[in-house]
């Protein structure tokens, strides 16, 4: 899910959310209660956060003493030197940093904080195909070759391949086209900002001044058409000239950015695998590849990530993550900027559980999977040790239901229940009660769980900074931290208590058609989920759990 909200939100105003506008007046970058809103308890501030700190309060008056969950990020990458972030770092206690062995006889060589499944002996990966690539470029011989007859006889032959194609096919030929239109219109926007600047003429951005702007060309015309555009937003309303052009530049570097790389993402020749990695792609049950490069080429999104569920307050800044005082962040890099392949998925989360991660944070989905079944063996494999898996639902603004997000826990839609007992999958919500759940979220009734804080959500980024950032690939670290937390204080809890819990407890809202959009129908709140755990299923005994049997059973009921 990397970088996909992105471009959405250019497309939509040139980057100017709701949240911002009803911010208008304040800067973010300085706004110490805007950095932390998704922490704030709902029945005292009315704002949907998570109620981190009274859940903290409610738990240590029990008597409860936590002890240290590691959540495994399979994400880009992390900084895992962040000073925001070094403190709550896992650290494998049988691997001897920097020696060259595999210590631990894992098959890992140094694997100290983690693991990196996108990398080798020849460097990392940073772009990588789209999946509806992958599968074109492979099935397009197969399906759509030269002999016709050979065609009809495999798409007879191979049914759920064929209809696989053609649905990546028509996802490829429109997303392909709309790359290259994106980075022709923003490359266009770029060259057009000295212009804009010039016809500012020295005056703030307002919309009055706009006005009175003479085009003398048609150059001219398409910069003031710009201009127009933006002085009706409060982010460049009133800038001077100098201002409007370091935030412009900055704005549109971004989308540039991200519609950049897609020329590869969407290139059906382009395939950086081989050279860097070196595995034999097709070969599923291969697992010892990779190295122990744990932030990669661009690790923005994993860090962020990983700050929302264990940062810690650094110097002047108040960023802290959800289970920052009981957490360990383990770094398995999993996605490039394009999308995740499924063997590298399913292998995470089998380092991951094997090393001890007792939650994995997923924060990536594609349209199509071609190993889907080996992603949902890795699955079934995480509910048998016991591990949580917890997912974003996706940017797409989509009902999951019909727009499929892999990996999956229904095998298919129409089924009543998923598969396995241990996934949650998470929406976005806002700070925003009158539009609560983010413009940009996934949702469905069945298939997506909960929804959490997503929108404009302040943690660490590379370089030892901090960023605002949103998407459902924030909300879902909100709830993987906060089911550490459970877990902390109430280890015996099953992934499926843990769900039941978070599900049960959120705090409702009908307000335009919330309820509908996910099985819990509301916003998590981890003191009143810490309540009804420690009242269902806490036994008084720090590694148990009472009503397991029956807990699973009443939470795949429904």
């Amino acid at each position: 899910m990397k970088k996909v909200l992105l471009a959405a939100i250019f497309l939509v105003g040139l980057g100017f959310s709701h949240a911002q506008e009803a911010k208008a007046d304040s800067d973010p970058m300085k706004d110490k209660d805007l950095m932390t809103w998704y922490h704030k308890d709902f029945a005292t501030t009315k704002i949907y956060g998570v109620n981190t700190d009274n859940a903290y309060k409610y738990l240590e008056s029990k008597g409860l003493k936590p002890k240290t969950v590691v959540v495994g990020v399979l994400d880009s990458g992390v900084q895992v030197d962040h000073p925001g972030l070094v403190k709550n770092v896992w650290s494998n206690p049988n691997e001897v940093p920097g020696n060259g062995k595999d210590d631990d006889g894992n098959g890992y060589i140094d694997d100290v904080h983690g693991w990196n499944f996108i990398g080798g002996k020849n460097g990392d990966i940073d772009i990588d195909n789209m999946e509806v690539t992958r599968v074109v470029a492979k099935y397009k011989p197969v399906f759509e070759g030269e002999d016709s007859a050979k065609n009809k006889a495999n798409q007879a032959k191979m049914p759920e391949e064929f209809a696989m194609y053609m649905k990546s096919k028509d996802i490829f030929t429109k997303k392909s086209m709309e790359a290259r239109q994106g980075f022709q219109t923003y490359t266009m926007i770029n060259e057009a900002i000295p212009t804009m600047v010039k016809l500012l003429n020295g005056k703030p951005v307002t919309p009055e001044n706009v006005a009175t702007i003479k085009p003398a060309d048609q150059k001219e015309a398409m910069a003031a058409q710009v201009l127009a555009q933006v002085a009706q937003s409060p982010e460049f309303k009133g800038k001077s000239a100098a201002e409007f052009e370091k935030a412009m530049s900055g704005q549109i570097k971004e989308a540039l950015d991200y519609f950049g790389p897609q020329e590869k993402q969407y290139n059906l020749d382009y395939d950086p695998r081989k050279e860097i990695v070196g595995d034999n792609y097709d070969d599923y049950s291969e697992k010892k590849y990779g190295n122990n490069h744990y932030e990669g080429p661009d690790a923005e999104h994993g860090t962020h990530v990983a700050g929302i569920i264990a940062g810690l307050p650094n110097g002047n800044e108040t960023q802290y993550g959800v289970a920052s005082k009981v957490a360990k962040i383990m770094s398995v890099r999993t996605v490039p900027n394009g999308d995740e392949r499924d063997k590298d998925v399913a292998n995470a989360i089998r380092y991951a559980v094997d090393n001890g991660a007792k939650v994995l944070n997923m924060s990536f989905g594609k349209p199509v999977s071609p190993g889907k079944n080996v992603v949902w063996d890795a699955f079934k494999y995480a509910q048998d040790k016991g591990v949580l898996l917890v997912k974003a639902a996706g940017n797409e603004n989509e009902d999951v239901a019909e727009h499929l997000a892999y990996p999956t826990n229904f095998k298919n839609v129409t089924d009543d229940k998923p598969f396995v007992n241990n996934v949650l999958v998470v929406g976005a919500s806002t700070n925003d009660n009158n539009a609560l759940r983010a413009s940009f979220s996934n949702y469905n009734k069945k298939m997506v769980n909960v929804f959490a804080p997503g929108q404009e959500i302040y943690s660490t980024v590379p370089h030892s900074e901090y960023k605002y950032l949103q998407g459902t690939s924030m909300a879902s670290p909100v709830v993987a931290g906060a089911a550490a937390v459970l877990l902390a204080y109430m280890p015996g809890l099953t992934p499926a208590q843990v769900i039941e819990s978070l599900v049960k407890s959120s705090n409702p809202s009908t307000s335009n058609e919330f309820g509908t959009y996910s099985e819990a129908g509301g916003v998590i709140d981890l003191k009143k989920a810490a309540e009804y755990a420690y009242t269902n299923f806490y036994n008084g005994k720090s590694g148990s759990s009472k009503k397991a049997t029956k807990s699973i059973k009443k939470t795949v009921k429904k």
